[in-house]
């Protein structure tokens, strides 16, 4: 009989036994960037005899420079999707490796598909092959995910593990799998856990890992354009939940993702977690008092429960204003999910507080980039989508945020974001190719607010022109939010890109003379 190679039967103490049934397996790797790269690269130092392809041709050719040991398949002019593909099935593999982001309708994955072959992911070759039994902390939703990733990280270390952020935060799996993760001495060892963001992209075809704990965050539209229908993209988050062995946990107030932890199948014993706002009850995280308190995992959780934290440890990463910090809502939701995490993984309550206290954001998620004539200028570049957008636009005093919006809608229906925020707003400023996904919400919903479009153009100047717009608009006390509710590639490489330049064009501002208009 065939075995299986994403079948996780040997003991994670046998760690050659794991390894060794790569050892000449055929293995297709569909997509060669930063992810499908180093899994072929790892998979061919395992043994696998390794075909790759990817249908970009200088993405192809650099990896056929870079990975020696593997057979890359470089599209030939005017070579379809589908011939491609054609080709790299005809080393007839046992396994197909996807990277992430490639369309379910793409030949490149719909073939092997159709085939019967088995896929699989960097999440299901770096369980398999993992050192140990270390626990592994899945993240995902539809916003706050690297946030509360890094919360995480920062809350394990603080509890004395070594645990980086990892998943879909630059740093490959396979690659800390097979050679470890530089720790605070710079010495290249296993993590004792492992902090792991996750995206419906990546769960979509991942099967292997069973979890110490999960959290879904929220569930709301993205990505429709990669899976087509929210149930699509609903049955994929759901997979952040298969086959947990400690805890699911979840918002309470967040429906969907309480729907897909009723619906989840875990290994015995597992239990669900709640998140909530008010007073906890058993098997939940919840606040009394302004302190979240754990009532899931403290040992005496049934008659008492343990502090974790005060709203004072938050505090550092809240937005200065006239009338004092302004710390959004989400970032409480994040610091509870990560506190669960982390507590799941035996971190004890004392840490918590402690890592908190530490945890620095992200450059591209609420930070404050600089106070020009009294208005604060807001980097949240990462808010891809009307959800993120929603949470930043929360963060704000009515009436005084100028709001930096535009990009690639990926599909989304954005007028419940405008009508349901329109109040925070003074003004809007539009960037991007195609403001219409914008522009209809904002001419239904908030007719009587001033918008000002950015012709396209040059990357820096679309940037500057954006925020010299947005100071003409701003009043002392006022807040210019970049939070976009798109993603950045349609004028930008990335999200830290556009971020950037926001930075760069805030930095430029200089303060008026008196009087000046």
């Amino acid at each position: 009989m065939t075995q299986d190679l994403t079948a996780d039967v040997v003991s994670p103490a046998d760690v050659d036994a794991r390894r060794a049934r790569f050892a000449g397996a055929r293995v297709l790797v569909v997509g060669l960037g930063l992810s499908g790269a180093d899994a072929a690269r790892v998979l061919a130092e395992l043994g696998a005899d390794v075909v790759a392809l990817d249908s970009r041709p200088a993405v192809a050719e650099r990896a056929a420079s870079d990975l020696p040991r593997v057979r890359v398949l470089v599209p030939r002019a005017g070579e379809s999707e589908a011939d491609l593909v054609a080709r790299g099935l005809a080393a007839d593999p046992r396994l197909v490796l996807v990277s992430p982001g490639i369309p379910l309708h793409s030949p490149l994955v719909a073939t092997p598909l159709a085939l019967g072959l088995r896929l699989m992911t960097e999440f299901d070759l770096a369980w398999l092959i993992r050192l140990d039994d270390a626990p592994w902390l899945f993240v995902t939703g539809t916003n706050g995910k690297t946030t509360t990733t890094q919360m995480t990280s920062e809350l394990l270390r603080a509890g004395g593990l070594h645990a980086p952020p990892l998943g879909n935060l630059g740093v490959t799996l396979p690659g800390v799998a097979l050679d470890g993760i530089a720790d605070e001495a710079g010495v290249l060892r296993a993590p004792q856990a492992w902090p792991i963001e996750i995206a419906a992209l990546q769960l979509n075809d991942t099967s292997s890992p069973r979890p110490q704990a999960s959290v879904c965050l929220n569930v709301a539209d993205d990505h429709l354009d990669h899976f087509g229908t929210m149930e699509r993209y609903r049955a994929a988050k759901a997979r952040v939940y298969r086959g947990v062995r400690d805890a699911c946990v979840y918002p309470t107030w967040e429906d969907g993702a309480r729907e897909l932890v009723e619906e989840a199948d875990v290994v015995e014993g597992a239990r669900a977690v709640g998140l909530t706002v008010g007073v906890p009850s058993v098997a939940q995280i919840g606040i009394v008092e302004g302190t979240v308190v754990d009532r899931a995992f403290h040992v005496r959780r049934h008659t008492e429960g343990v502090a974790l934290f005060e709203r004072s440890d938050l505090e550092h990463l809240g937005t200065p204003g006239p009338a004092g910090v302004t710390l959004a809502p989400h970032l409480v939701t994040n610091a509870m999910a990560a506190a669960a995490l982390a507590r799941s993984a035996g971190v004890d309550a004392e840490a918590v507080a402690d890592g908190l206290r530490s945890f620095r954001l992200d450059a591209h998620r609420s930070a404050v980039v600089g106070v020009v004539d009294g208005v604060t200028y807001v980097n949240d570049s990462k808010a891809t989508n009307a959800h993120a957008a929603a949470a930043a636009l929360r963060a704000v005093a009515d009436g005084t945020a100028v709001w930096i919006a535009g990009g690639d809608a990926k599909g989304a229906d954005l007028a419940d974001l405008v009508r349901d925020h329109a109040r925070a707003m003074r003004g809007v400023v539009l960037i991007g190719k195609d403001p219409a996904p914008w522009v209809d919400p904002l001419e239904r919903h908030a007719s009587h607010l001033p918008v000002i479009r950015v012709p396209d153009g040059d990357t820096d100047q679309v940037m500057t022109a954006a925020v010299t717009a947005a100071r003409r608009l701003a009043q002392p006390g006022d807040t210019v939010l970049l939070a976009p509710a798109g993603a950045s590639w349609d004028q930008f490489r990335n999200y830290g890109h556009r971020g950037d330049t926001f930075a760069r064009a805030v930095r430029e501002l200089t303060p008026r003379a008196a009087g000046e208009q």
